[in-house]
């Protein structure tokens, strides 16, 4: 069994982790891809983060219509900082030793795995998957091998579409009065509208 890993503050979700997700899926056919919210992202502890309740809720709206798409709250419910180590040993726990985990990240993010909780083990515990950012350099695979013994055979880079969208740039949209229809599910703009989520900024 391939699944899909797809971590992440989503604060909110957008269109742009959907249509990675989507693409992932095809690509390396996978039979399922699994949303995991942060519960406390580590690399984002400089401003305040939407409560996780909401958060997952948003989740829940944005990928309503995909029946192979879910949600784990394992970095949610866990204490303490969310690492990618730990919630793919607690994904390993929960789906069984005979799920072979694809955790798809951005780029840009790939490019700091050497500083990642564990970087050895994350490459034991998955096979990576790079998607490709608008901006975003190509990556310079021999470091990554140099630096963690061993990604260079557990890493797939996806001929993924490009979209142009950000969760910061969404919240800045909505604290300076600006649409974000076309950047997230009809559901999702709906909630941060009902809610009043960012409409102070970050």
């Amino acid at each position: 069994m391939d699944v899909g890993i797809i971590g992440g503050t989503f604060d909110p979700i957008h269109l742009g982790h959907i249509t990675i997700a989507e693409e992932a899926m095809r690509e390396l056919r996978l039979s399922d891809v699994i949303f995991v919210p942060a519960g406390e992202p580590w690399l984002k502890e400089e401003r305040d983060i939407t409560p996780g309740e909401q958060r997952l809720e948003m989740i829940f709206m944005a990928i309503a219509s995909n029946t192979s798409f879910h949600v784990s709250t394992v970095d949610l419910d866990r204490a303490g900082p969310s690492y990618t180590v730990d919630t793919l040993a607690d994904l390993k726990r929960d789906l069984g030793e005979a799920a072979n985990l694809h955790f798809i990240v951005g780029l840009d993010a790939l490019m700091g795995l050497p500083s990642w909780k564990e970087p050895e083990r994350v490459v034991e515990m998955c096979h990576l998957v790079g998607a490709k950012r608008p901006g975003t350099a190509d990556v310079d695979i021999e470091e990554l091998e140099r630096r963690v013994p061993g990604i260079l055979q557990k890493l797939t880079i996806l001929e993924n579409r490009q979209v142009d969208i950000s969760s910061s740039d969404i919240r800045h949209r909505v604290a300076s009065g600006r649409q974000i229809d076309s950047m997230v599910p009809e559901a999702v703009a709906s909630y941060i509208r009902e809610r009043g989520l960012y409409r102070k900024g970050d």
